[in-house]
């Protein structure tokens, strides 16, 4: 693929100016970066994008950190769609977010808050990292409410937690495993599964995995707690048919989705009504997939690696 190729498959999603693609090479990569990451990161991107890179001081991460690759890449954008759809199957999750969430009506400021978070705590300095972690811990604090049976919820409950990091994790990992510049080995995958259970540690989570193998396993220990309720449907419904988006903007992003619910589990096709198109999916979807985190990688290089950190639920 050329650096070029994708860029008028995007041009929609980002509503960058007709001109733009007769422009210069590098002036239509800068431009398709800037309002992408002003689309993720929200009015306030450019302010945190200085500290989180300028501050001078200790991170809990290196640059070549296993971490910091994961989050800085373009296939982060899949991921994060894919965690979303996973992380509706736990029935208290998604009741926390249906009855405490904005996202049917403030998605891009969700995304923005969500993008701030996993930049500070995967590049930001050690002292902003904590107090991004802490903001959020006082919010779960806050959501609370009862189930259709009687029972509890609440967000900061460790084990919900676990579901959440566990459903993040596997869906950022096997989307850099797919979609990313540079797959990651083993030990390297194994990196980056404990250096994310770090920050799960500090938020709330007991005993997150520590290695690939450990991930699978917390998974399907999970298995039995899952089900595509009522408010998961219409969470996936929301995603993939009523996004807040301009209609020449929706086939881009169905690209994205496409390829999010490709990676899913074929057992959650079922009760989530997601489609199950294997020999497409291997194929069009992927090769599509391809092209589209390409071309975001390549407008977002002058943006930053923070600019990529984002779509988490």
């Amino acid at each position: 693929m050329t650096s070029s190729q994708g860029i008028p498959a995007l041009r929609g999603v980002l509503r960058v100016p007709v001109g733009a693609v007769g422009a210069p090479l590098d002036e239509v990569r800068e431009r398709l970066g800037s309002v992408l990451f002003a689309r993720v990161a929200g009015p306030d991107g450019p302010r945190q994008r200085d500290r989180i890179h300028g501050r001078p001081g200790p991170r809990w991460f290196a640059p070549d950190s296993a971490i910091a690759q994961v989050h800085g890449d373009a296939s982060m954008f899949v991921g994060g769609i894919r965690a979303l759809l996973l992380q509706t199957l736990h029935p208290a999750a998604m009741r926390g977010v249906a009855e405490h969430s904005d996202y049917r009506t403030d998605m891009w400021g969700r995304l923005a808050s969500t993008s701030t978070y996993l930049a500070m705590t995967t590049f930001g300095h050690a002292d902003d990292a904590q107090a991004a972690v802490d903001a959020v811990r006082r919010i779960h604090e806050r959501i609370r409410g009862t189930m259709p049976d009687g029972s509890a919820y609440a967000a900061s409950d460790p084990h919900l937690l676990g579901w959440v990091h566990a459903a993040q994790v596997d869906s950022f990992l096997l989307a850099h495993q797919t979609y990313g510049a540079r797959p990651l080995d083993q030990a390297r995958r194994d990196e980056y599964v404990e250096q994310a259970g770090e920050v799960a540690r500090r938020l709330g989570a007991v005993d997150p995995p520590r290695t690939e193998a450990e991930l699978r396993e917390v998974l399907a220990a999970y298995r039995p707690e899952l089900r595509g309720s009522p408010e998961a449907r219409e969470a996936v419904r929301f995603l993939l048919l009523k996004p807040p988006l301009p209609a020449v903007a929706r086939a881009p992003y169905l690209v994205l989705v496409a390829a999010a619910v490709g990676m899913m589990p074929r057992w959650t096709r079922g009760p989530l009504r997601l489609p199950w198109m294997p020999v497409s999916e291997r194929t069009v979807v992927r090769a599509l997939g391809s092209l589209a985190t390409g071309t975001i990688r390549w407008a977002m290089g002058a943006q930053g690696p923070a600019s990529s950190a984002a779509l988490e639920a």
